[in-house]
């Protein structure tokens, strides 16, 4: 009975609507069952479907009654994100076009913006980070740990600094109790009386905790983290602990701290 109800004053309102109101919304209507259909099974809706409503919004008071598949909160953070959108690309082609005539091009921001659409895309971050590397190597160092197990089922774990433009090991030494503390001091060490590169790079070990990045700041390198879960981006250092691995640790057992020392002091004699 309440439902009977509810279709009959539905089709009361309906007969005093305006022919406008009712195309606008059977267009809704459509627009959000092809969006169901062509969306199958994820049902994203796509930029078209979002200017859409963007559009709809605009010009027409009832767009809320026919919404469906999102909120019209959702629609209003459309409109506002392509607001932003627009500006930045507007303000990125005067700051261009700016610059451009400070450098003496007579360009209009047109030609500007013509020019910008047909750029390519910057390139994905793995090119970009191995860029940065290739193109800084000389003033680039690296650090990390490894892990060594010895005779009696403890461990020691190894820190080592390396240079990216010749591979060279600059300072290491051995810990069965490393700290942020002592990460420091083995920088001391190993820029004694250097100029250290201008770049450090190291990942998220918590061994390299904010005392270990102000150290590193202090002695006039920029501290550079790799994405978290990503050894690819601190390649040189990774590629030098498996070939220490393959051509010593893989053959020995060590005994103690001073046993992996001398060891490790040997076989960079051999590697440099």
């Amino acid at each position: 009975m309440i439902v009977s109800l509810r279709h009959f004053l539905g089709w009361l309102v309906s007969v005093f609507r305006s022919r406008e109101d009712l195309v606008l919304e059977n267009l809704a209507l459509r627009r959000q069952l092809l969006a169901l259909h062509a969306q199958r099974p994820r049902r994203r809706l796509t930029a078209l479907h979002k200017l859409f409503w963007v559009a709809l919004r605009t010009f027409w008071s009832g767009w809320r009654k026919p919404l469906v598949l999102v909120t019209p909160r959702t629609v209003v953070n459309w409109h506002r994100a392509g607001f932003r959108l627009y500006w930045t690309w507007v303000s990125r082609v005067s700051r261009i076009h700016g610059e451009l005539l400070k450098l003496g091009f007579d360009l209009s921001e047109r030609s500007v913006s013509r020019w910008i659409r047909r750029a390519p895309r910057d390139p994905d971050p793995v090119k970009r980070w191995l860029t940065f590397l290739r193109n800084h190597r000389e003033a680039i160092a690296a650090m990390d740990f490894f892990t060594v197990p010895t005779l009696t089922f403890g461990v020691l774990y190894c820190f080592f600094v390396i240079g990216h433009d010749r591979r060279k090991i600059l300072h290491f030494n051995v810990t069965r109790n490393p700290n942020a503390l002592w990460v420091v001091q083995q920088l001391r060490e190993a820029w004694a009386y250097k100029q250290p590169h201008r770049f450090l790079l190291f990942d998220r070990d918590a061994k390299f905790a904010a005392e270990v990045v102000s150290a590193v700041r202090d002695m006039g390198s920029e501290p550079t983290r790799t994405a978290f879960r990503s050894p690819w981006q601190n390649g040189v250092a990774e590629r030098w602990v498996g070939s220490c691995r393959r051509d010593l640790l893989d053959h020995v057992i060590i005994l103690n701290e001073r046993h992996l020392k001398r060891l490790m002091s040997f076989y960079l004699h051999y590697y440099h």
